[in-house]
């Protein structure tokens, strides 16, 4: 039973290892793909796969092969990956605890502002290079295609996306009419008919985006917890592992008497050779 961590370490981590295979492989498959979206991934994909074959093989081989080494980096390298998962979860619930759009009358969909969002994010989204490279992504998964054909019916009775909503359309206030002379949003200014072009440098397009990564946030989050909560068990079962096989290495497995022998004490070799002697010692 003293080996059962040993096992149990041992197959969670052949597992992993596997299952790394599949993820350096998509990494891989996305750097030599040349669709915009895809990139964002291929980095952090590649470096995920690449930690958890590393690590999956020194947990492998300490476990099973009781090299008391290789589990101790295992345990380290787990211990900085808790930390720093438990800090990313964190750091993404405090950025994406604002936002959630606004309800507009008479509307199924919601409406979405730059300015409900938190610094972090909008700095993140308004710099030129990172928004390029998202404007080329949103224009690729033709979502604004999807709506094309809309009514004005549909868009009373039919819900957006987020991106749908803040991209594809000027916002719901904007009033065209000649005659107006109120000022109106600076996005009813942006929006232009040009398919290429429509609300894509509107605020209201970059807020649309930065609420599908605040829910797509908050879903990676729990998923984080949930991960959490396996590493850490990991991690104590590693631990004991990691004892066992210290424990393999001594000269004195588990379950073994530790003692030494007990020298005898000088009177004991002259009581054994004069026992009557010994008697009338005690005696007097």
């Amino acid at each position: 039973m003293y080996r059962f961590s040993n096992t149990v370490i041992g197959f969670l981590n052949f597992f992993t290892l596997l299952a790394s295979i599949p993820i350096i492989g998509g990494g891989l498959w996305m750097a030599r793909n040349s669709t915009t979206c895809e990139s964002f991934l291929q980095t952090p994909l590649l470096v995920i796969g690449f930690v958890v074959l590393v690590i999956s093989l020194a947990g492998f081989i300490g476990a099973c092969f009781h090299v008391a080494w290789a589990l101790w980096v295992y345990l380290v390298v787990m211990l900085f990956i808790i930390a720093g998962l438990m800090s990313f979860t964190v750091f993404g619930f405090v950025v994406t605890s604002q936002g959630g759009g606004a309800e507009v009358p008479g509307r199924v969909y919601k409406e979405y502002r730059l300015e409900d969002y938190s610094p972090w994010l909008k700095s993140r989204i308004q710099d030129p290079r990172y928004w390029m490279t998202i404007r080329s992504c949103i224009l690729g998964s033709k979502a604004c295609e999807k709506i094309a054909s809309w009514t004005p019916l549909d868009y009373l009775e039919k819900d957006m996306s987020p991106i749908q909503s803040g991209c594809c359309k000027p916002p719901t206030s904007c009033n065209y009419n000649m005659a107006t002379t109120v000022a109106q949003d600076q996005d009813c200014y942006k929006w232009n008919n040009a398919p290429n072009m429509l609300c894509y440098e509107c605020d209201s397009c970059k807020a649309g985006v930065l609420e599908d990564v605040r829910r797509d946030w908050h879903k990676i989050s729990v998923l984080n917890i949930v991960m959490l909560v396996f590493l850490i068990g990991i991690y104590s079962i590693g631990c004991c592992a990691f004892q066992n096989t210290k424990r393999a290495e001594t000269d004195y497995p588990y379950g073994q008497n530790r003692m030494s022998k007990v020298k005898p004490r000088w009177d004991y070799y002259w009581s054994v050779a004069h026992p009557s002697r010994m008697l009338c010692y005690l005696d007097c």
